[in-house]
């Protein structure tokens, strides 16, 4: 085969894997959300910013009646893992979390979604009441990545899900733990830190929730 022969192929089989990635993105029901892999990663630019003020945003949370996000405990170890000093914003009031410090100390669940994410809707609620089941023995909690946080509060207050939510535009927790470009991911921290299972893909029950934070924390819930 010829060097320009080959070059064709490999272009045409370059355009083909391309079209079948944006074929089986997870496209949700608004139109302003991204459609395609392509929109998803450009909505992650370097510096992204929120569509709404605080005043704004101040009746969406209220509506939205979320859980106050962790705070570091008293005789908690010190953060560790790759979460450790990698600050987030809180969507129940707009502060500012250590997110690394605030779930130290603890088994935790971090879900990465986005509010234009068809199968993380299906899957909120599930994650909702597998944290009424275990209690505090696993902290739950939500990580939206897209700069609408507008967005994300109405869809969690349509969906019925009060967990504690950290908004992160910028995909920074996704990054630090080495996280794949797609939605919905769970991941599964140890009480130290340190990262138990990155596993993209959604959840269909709660006892899938429990069969998985038992395999790879060890917690019974």
């Amino acid at each position: 085969m010829s060097r320009s022969s080959a070059a064709r192929w490999s272009l045409a089989a370059l355009v083909v894997v391309v079209a079948l990635i944006v074929a089986i993105w997870p496209r949700g029901d608004d139109p302003t959300g991204p459609t395609s892999f392509a929109d998803y990663r450009d909505s992650f630019g370097a510096a992204p910013t929120d569509d709404a003020t605080d005043t704004e945003l101040a009746p969406l949370r209220t509506e939205a009646a979320l859980a106050a996000c962790p705070v570091p405990t008293s005789g908690a170890p010190a953060p560790a893992g790759p979460l450790a000093g990698l600050r987030t914003t809180c969507l129940a009031d707009g502060a500012q979390v250590d997110l690394g410090a605030a779930v130290a100390g603890t088994p935790t669940l971090l879900n990465l979604w986005a509010y234009w994410c068809d199968p993380c809707a299906e899957e909120l609620p599930y994650l909702q009441q597998y944290a009424e089941r275990a209690g505090g023995a696993v902290t739950v909690v939500t990580v939206h990545e897209d700069p609408r946080q507008g967005n994300a509060l109405t869809r969690l207050a349509d969906y019925g899900v009060r967990l504690p939510g950290m908004q992160d535009p910028s995909a920074a927790v996704a990054a630090a733990v080495g996280a794949p470009a797609v939605l919905p991911v769970s991941v599964l921290l140890a009480a130290d830190g340190s990262v138990a299972a990155v596993l993209p893909q959604p959840f269909r029950s709660v006892d899938e929730i429990a069969d998985a934070v038992r395999t790879h924390l060890g917690v019974s819930a």
